[in-house]
């Protein structure tokens, strides 16, 4: 029998075969977009801005060899409606697929080819651009336009595993999903052409640790490029991964890079459990005939006085409640497949994107819900099912929608007498996955015809190598060198995503500031916030450097900053000078810190006379109460021992 709940701390990812590659996307620090003029920068949608509307409808084509690509024919079944927003002064009828893209952008090219050199390896001789079908909306052509510029090549971990590149591309990025309502996907243009790097890996990753390490390393070596753009949204992680006797599943969209491990795991264990799960079906004699043989029944009937919410919502709606029994499945749809996630959870995703339902019930959860015992013993009863050996599938909606949303159910619940399906999913905040659609095939790329090749000449060649950012020791020692950093703290900024502007900072305002309590802020002050649940994505460069600004000029002790730094993460439409002034951070001239500190030692004369420098931390403890977050600790210190030495030479 199947255990219920699972312990992921039980599983060995190395003995179940893990496998795993990595796309890295990482948007690039380009003056215009990957096929037109248009500027790279984001806009406010609260500012205010000219802003063009239309609205599409996407349908998949053939490829050059007749086939349908089952993603793309899978999207358009969803009969969704796009409703596009075009920034004028970010996007022009290339976006709006008025207009033939310009020619490749030749800045975003060289920079892609300075990091395939940094990865050893070898750029292609001539670089053609390809059409991925994409009709979910993201691309108002229907398709993304993509280019291999390089194949081979790897990357030494700070482990010294070697892991494998296959291939570097520079594609265009998608369009930003700003809402959903009804049947209408709303989206903002801004960011569909931002050049992308895409770095594919071999699937030499065996563990969550290394695949973490992995895209840590490629992340960081993007970033010694000085070249690419930061924040959220510009960097993800899609996810290759397998155990043996599973398949290849992908995981889209993995922002976080704190989340990989986990997701990793999670996709592991999952493999694993419906491995399990079909072979308790084949012991226990199920075929795939019996199960895709079921027929849906309508049970409206049996729940005409039920208690259910949900249920009394749907008749109410002149909706239908229908089910199906699954032979062969009792305590089966229970089980945990992911921490939280069941394998009833499984069926209830295909259900919701093949019926467009808001989900399903299955007996291994009732009664609950609302819905009895009487009424659950009266499903039995009508499909004609056994109690500890069928489970009973239950979908309220309109009849239409219910009955695609179970013949869903059935393919998915026959599916698993072969294991594990072949499916995109989609990473979630918790670590698990959930169904997207099902895995594109060959027949989603064509050539781009509107773009003629580009040759890869040694010209291009030798401007990439004047990009090819220094290796990581080199880094650290230059940092060590140039801004007086200890190693330590060296080997953690090049892992931050702002590492130029610790650099910009710290020529800046570094004979004011030293650029070591700079790197502090990155590596220390926003990593402790955020540890404290602070949203520290909400601080925007411009925001740290008026921070060293106000402290440069004294203005802002370094006590207070940690305070600053969480208010402007609750009010980041605000300046850190509005921060300040809320805050009532108030910086005490020199003189009065002077008399304050003279009048402390006068009333503990007798026991600094006798202690001496020992005395100090009672005197800055009294000291700080009254001035903390208002002047930096280390000039009260440097007062309060002058001070003393003062006494103690009237002493002598």
């Amino acid at each position: 029998m199947i255990e219920q709940k699972i312990d992921p701390s039980k599983y060995d990812p190395r003995e179940l075969g893990l496998k795993v590659g990595l796309e890295i996307h990482q948007q690039l620090d380009t003056r215009h977009k990957l096929f037109c003029g248009c500027p790279t920068e984001l806009i406010h949608e609260e500012q205010g801005h000219e802003i063009d509307e239309f609205i599409r409808q996407l349908r998949p084509t053939r490829s050059e060899l007749g086939e349908v690509d089952i993603a793309a024919l899978f999207e358009w079944r969803k009969g969704r409606l796009y409703h596009y927003h075009a920034p004028r002064e970010s996007t022009c009828l290339v976006e709006a697929d008025e207009e033939p893209p310009h020619e490749l952008n030749r800045e975003a090219l060289i920079i892609g080819l300075a990091v395939a050199l940094a990865l050893k390896a070898s750029p292609v001789d001539e670089v053609y651009v390809m059409r991925k079908i994409v009709i979910d909306g993201s691309n108002t052509t229907g398709f993304q336009r993509t280019a291999i510029i390089a194949l081979g090549g790897e990357i030494e971990l700070p482990s010294g595993k070697v892991v494998g590149i296959q291939t570097i591309a520079i594609e265009e990025d998608a369009a930003r999903k700003i809402r959903e309502q009804g049947k209408y996907t709303h989206y903002m243009l801004d960011r569909l052409g931002v050049p992308l790097i895409e770095i594919s890996t071999a699937p030499d990753i065996e563990t969550p640790e290394e695949a973490y390490e992995t895209a840590l390393t490629i992340g960081q070596l993007l970033r010694l490029t000085k070249r690419v753009k930061r924040g959220i949204g510009t960097i993800r992680q899609d996810l290759n991964v397998s155990i043996r006797g599973g398949v290849k599943t992908e995981i889209k969209g993995v922002q976080r890079l704190d989340l990989l491990p986990k997701i990793v795991l999670y996709e592991a264990i999952r493999q694993k459990r419906l491995l399990e799960i079909r072979d308790e079906l084949v012991r226990r004699g199920v075929r795939e005939e019996d199960v895709l043989g079921q027929e849906i029944v309508d049970v409206t009937t049996v729940f005409e006085k039920t208690r259910s919410k949900i249920i009394r919502k749907a008749l109410r709606s002149g909706g239908k409640v229908l089910a199906v029994k699954l032979p062969g499945f009792a305590k089966l749809l229970g089980a945990e497949v992911q921490p939280g996630r069941r394998f009833g959870t499984e069926l209830a995703d295909y259900a919701r994107f093949w019926g467009g339902v808001g989900g399903l019930f299955h007996t291994d959860e009732l009664p609950n819900y609302g819905i009895s015992e009487e009424e659950v013993n009266k499903l039995y009863s009508v499909l004609g099912a056994r109690k500890e050996v069928d489970a009973i599938v239950i979908v309220a909606d309109r009849e239409t929608n219910a009955r695609k949303a179970l013949r869903a159910v059935l393919e998915r619940a026959a599916y698993a007498l072969k294991g594990v399906p072949k499916e995109t999913r989609a990473a979630k905040e918790d670590g698990t996955t959930r169904f997207m659609r099902p895995q594109p095939g060959s027949a989603r790329m064509y050539p781009e015809t509107d773009i003629p090749p580009i040759e890869v000449t040694e010209e291009l060649l030798s401007e990439a190598r004047k990009l090819v950012p220094p290796k990581p020791q080199e880094k650290i020692k230059v940092l060590v060198e140039k801004y007086g950093l200890s190693t330590e703290l060296a080997k953690q900024i090049i892992r931050d995503v702002r590492l130029d502007l610790f650099e910009e900072l710290a020529e800046k305002y570094g004979s004011e500031v030293s650029p070591s309590y700079i790197a502090s802020i990155f590596t220390n002050i926003l990593r402790s916030l955020s540890r404290e649940g602070v949203n520290v994505e909400n601080i925007h460069d411009y925001h740290i450097e008026e921070l060293v600004d106000a402290i440069a000029k004294g203005r802002l002790p370094k006590d207070a900053v940690p305070d600053v730094l969480s208010y402007i993460a609750k009010n980041p439409e605000k300046h850190v000078a509005d921060a300040i002034k809320e805050l009532g951070i108030t910086v005490v001239d020199r003189e009065a810190i002077e008399k304050m500190i003279e009048e402390i030692i006068a009333s503990m004369i007798d026991e600094v006379k006798e202690k001496g420098l020992r005395a100090m931390n009672k005197v800055m403890g009294r000291a700080m109460a009254q001035l903390r977050g208002r002047v930096d600790g280390r000039v009260v210190a440097d007062i309060v021992r002058r001070k003393i030495e003062e006494v103690i030479g009237e002493k002598q």
